[in-house]
């Protein structure tokens, strides 16, 4: 968003950053064996390839390292304020400007206010009773206690998703015994990964539009994944075949077999990819646990069942609170209005970026606009040449103030949950697509490229629009 702010023209703007580096999930998430899901020629972004990933899939420390390149390169550092952690942002009617506050007591006010926070910021705890009594060490994923050492302990791991399948393999070598407490277990399909060589790193460099043909192919092949989401569920079939048949290949016991092999369709939770999953559940210092936790004890957990575990460290893979991304108290828009309480029944937005009685208030990441099967930078692009476009008619109309109309946004909506109803991630699981409500408030239910159709005009007809 900054860089196309500056590319603009823009120079008067602020990047609030709670932290103290850019880099958001990539500077956040350092747990072992960290790496990206979507090939990194793709999860990047398209005004600045990366001509020198060392793997498919980058692992963590090379992305944050290109995440502040392009900060530096771009020359958005001086535009950033570190440690701006946000404990309230409210609409000024009066003075048609948006009034943020941090929580060290500064102030900043502007015109226009963008989240980009995204619903994978803010680290999910497990509602399990006696979690802070336990006396041994606790941590969720997203904030790894490096200064533990795993060597020789016995770990509990509660969780079995995208970190955790992670993370999984690369400690258990390490831990005396690992516990891994699991409530639904994942689809997990092979990881196409391999080191970039260096002929074609030196290629890609030397010929970029080499790099540009090889992404654009990457993005129509898990384009086409799509299909298998919505129109032909039937192909899920094949997946469950590969994952059922890389259970049966690593894991001998025919008990450990039943534990780990889904009982919903492929894609209905997250899928999930890695090589070293099943192996390392195969292993003799690792045991599966499927009974609910009942508690947490001083010294360990306790199942339904009674059975104690005793263990020195506890490791949370239990996700983010996606379904609660601001929370309450935080953003209140025209009369008042708490953003948390409107969205009390499910998060939703026009286009997955503007709310109705939250005036110039635009979200990148927004409700309804998650992916299954493509790169989400190429989200992100297209929700900020949105808004760009929508600063640009500001700008040129002279308008102080753009609120969708309620109408508008219902119209959105509406569609989007009607076509979400034929897709797969309505086939019955229990996922963090969907919220308490059984509304799924996350996927995006068609096409990326559909997605990028519909936001590359602003539509200045669709808002409510007060002027100078």
């Amino acid at each position: 968003m900054g860089v196309k702010l500056r590319e603009q023209g823009e120079e008067d703007f602020v990047l609030l950053e709670r932290a103290g580096d850019v880099g958001g999930t990539w500077r956040d998430n350092t747990y072992p064996g960290c790496a990206c899901d979507v090939e990194s020629h793709l999860y990047s972004f398209s005004f600045e390839p990366n001509p020198n990933w060392s793997r498919l899939y980058a692992p963590q420390p090379e992305i944050f390292a290109y995440l502040k390149h392009v900060a530096t390169k771009y020359d958005l550092l001086r535009h950033i304020r570190f440690h701006a952690n946000l404990t309230g942002a409210r609409w000024d009617e009066a003075r048609k400007l948006w009034v943020v506050k941090a929580e060290d007591g500064r102030v900043f006010e502007g015109e226009i206010l963008v989240s980009g926070m995204g619903g994978l910021s803010n680290p999910a705890y497990p509602n399990v009773p006696g979690i802070d009594k336990f006396e041994g060490r606790a941590f969720h994923s997203a904030t790894w206690d490096h200064g533990f050492d795993l060597e020789d302990k016995r770990v509990a791991v509660i969780g079995s998703g995208a970190s955790a399948i992670q993370f999984v393999p690369a400690i258990a070598p390490k831990v005396a015994h690992l516990t891994y407490f699991q409530r639904t277990p994942p689809w997990v399909v092979p990881k196409m990964d391999r080191p970039v060589r260096p002929d074609e790193r030196a290629d890609f460099a030397a010929n970029p539009w080499r790099q540009q043909l090889a992404r654009t192919k990457l993005y129509w092949m898990l384009e086409a994944r799509f299909l298998a989401f919505k129109f032909k569920p039937e192909w899920m079939n094949l997946v469950a075949k590969v994952g059922k048949h890389r259970i049966r290949k690593h894991i001998k016991d025919p008990a450990l077999q039943a534990k780990l092999t889904p009982d919903y369709t492929p894609g209905c939770k997250r899928l999930l990819i890695s090589n070293e999953y099943y192996p390392a559940l195969a292993r003799t210092n690792v045991e599966v646990v499927t009974e609910g936790i009942k508690e947490v004890v001083p010294k360990g957990v306790v199942t339904q069942d009674g059975q104690f575990h005793e263990v020195d460290a506890i490791i949370f893979g239990t996700g983010f609170k996606v379904q609660d991304p601001i929370p309450k108290g935080t953003v209140h828009g025209r009369n008042g209005a708490d953003l948390a309480e409107v969205w009390k029944q499910g998060a939703e937005a026009h286009m997955g970026i503007a709310v109705a009685g939250f005036p110039n208030f635009f979200m990148l990441m927004g409700p309804n606009t998650g992916l299954g099967h493509n790169s989400m930078v190429f989200m992100i692009e297209s929700q900020a040449h949105y808004i760009l476009e929508a600063i640009k008619a500001m700008k040129e109309q002279r308008i102080r103030a753009l609120d969708v109309k309620p109408e508008v946004q219902k119209q959105f909506v509406d569609g989007v949950q009607k076509e979400l109803e034929r897709t797969v991630w309505q086939s019955g699981c229990k996922s963090w697509y969907i919220n308490e409500q059984g509304r799924n408030t996350a996927a995006w239910p068609g096409f990326t490229f559909a997605y990028r159709l519909k936001t590359r005009r602003f539509k200045l007809k669709q808002y409510q629009a007060e002027r100078a």
